[in-house]
């Protein structure tokens, strides 16, 4: 194994922490922008929706540029673009600019998510043995350490956009820096090969079906980031102090699980992993609607972020394996995956109102289940890593895909 190796798969995981710090600090700040501009609960919302809308657009976009400038390329450019955006969200004065301002923060974090797992995907395979799952627990790391750093500024008294504005300044400068350890992709086809090659391009059923996987796990941690709260208050009467714990013990659950959770896979199979992980994330989610009293719930919310954290990132390295090229896969799976993001608090909000919030949550339940069943679907052979060309690994040269995967 090369020391550039080496540094490639440090500078992934460091760029999965520097995209949790990003997306989190704009998650914790985001109610003192929402008082600054005096916004209601649905102006939020709106915001909210145009960063998930602006997300969704850049990652089908993705599926054509990463073919063409590959994932060095996008991360080179898109991780500081998203520092630049994360700033214009700060100095938003009005509301139409906070929406103008979500919504080109989303396209350009967009990008930076189906980057990074591209080039994830790629030290994945020059490793040859399962390390995606690790690199998604830097993003915990980098979420977490949002919080923390969101809770030292307000107690320091350091303004929102002066915050915000030392978390870019942090941001663009590391990702320049971090671009240097990335991995290149395979260069890109000639005109008359990229005609030829054009029916290999086509995305396997496969890849739609680990979209599918994703887009129900996105769908339970949606479920848990934006209505734990409030069925913790309203449905168990927790103070606000307890209520308020719910999501970070959700979250600590999440890195638990995703630092041990490649070995787990290579010991179980990324096939039998999933159909487990959906088996439990169903049980843990049943047990946190039928607690009786306020502790059990935020406890069984640790379990459901371990049963629920190896999903995702197992279905995205898959998809990269899936096809010669990972990064059009892995854009398609995470549109997919941020779909059910956006789409699971919208169904949970119509159906508490339709007949209870511990009845509506129940859809985690099935979304569990689901996961499961999707998991013993999966075909045997498409749940190995397919490794780089051995030269790629050995020799220091420029990393090698196979032509099918």
């Amino acid at each position: 194994m090369t020391r550039a190796l080496r540094k490639a798969r440090h500078g992934a995981v460091l760029t999965f922490v520097l995209a949790g710090l990003m997306c989190g600090t704009f998650t914790v700040r985001l109610p003192a922008l929402a008082d600054r501009l005096r916004l209601p609960e649905s102006s939020v919302g709106l915001a909210l929706l145009g960063w998930g809308v602006g997300a969704l657009l850049t990652m089908q976009i993705m599926r054509v540029v990463l073919g063409r400038a590959g994932s060095r390329g996008v991360l080179r450019a898109a991780v500081p673009l998203c520092a630049a955006s994360l700033v214009l969200v700060a100095l938003a004065p009005t509301f139409p600019a906070l929406v103008a301002a979500t919504a080109l923060f989303g396209m350009a974090f967009g990008a930076v998510d189906v980057g990074m797992n591209a080039q994830g995907s790629l030290v994945e395979r020059a490793y040859g043995r399962p390390i995606m799952i690790g690199m998604h627990a830097g993003w915990c790391v980098g979420a977490i350490s949002a919080g923390l750093l969101g809770t030292a500024a307000i107690a320091l008294g350091l303004s929102l956009t002066t915050h915000i504005l030392l978390v870019a300044l942090i941001s663009a400068p590391a990702a320049l820096a971090l671009s240097r350890t990335h991995l290149p992709d395979r260069a890109p086809e000639s005109g008359a090969a990229r005609e030829s090659g054009r029916a290999r391009r086509r995305l396997p059923g496969v890849v739609y079906l680990l979209g599918a996987i994703t887009f129900a796990a996105f769908m339970v941690e949606g479920v848990v980031a934006d209505w734990n709260g409030l069925y913790l208050l309203g449905t168990l009467h927790a103070s606000e102090a307890v209520a308020a714990l719910g999501y970070p013990v959700f979250e600590a659950g999440m890195l638990v699980a995703r630092l041990g959770g490649d070995r787990l896979r290579g010991r179980l199979g990324a096939r039998a992993l999933i159909a487990i992980s959906g088996g439990a994330t169903a049980l843990a989610f049943l047990a946190v609607i039928a607690a009786p009293v306020t502790a059990a719930a935020v406890a069984g919310l640790f379990f459901v972020g371990l049963a629920v954290a190896t999903i995702s990132p197992m279905a995205l390295s898959l998809a990269g394996t899936a096809t010669a090229e990972p990064g059009p896969a892995i854009a398609q799976a995470s549109a997919m995956g941020y779909a059910g993001l956006l789409l699971g608090p919208v169904v949970i909000g119509f159906l508490s109102a339709a007949a209870s919030l511990r009845l509506a949550m129940g859809v985690a339940v099935v979304l569990g289940v689901v996961i499961a069943a999707a998991g013993r679907l999966l075909p045997a052979s498409r749940t190995e890593i397919v490794p780089l060309r051995a030269s790629a690994r050995d020799g220091g040269g420029e990393p090698h895909l196979p032509l099918a995967a």
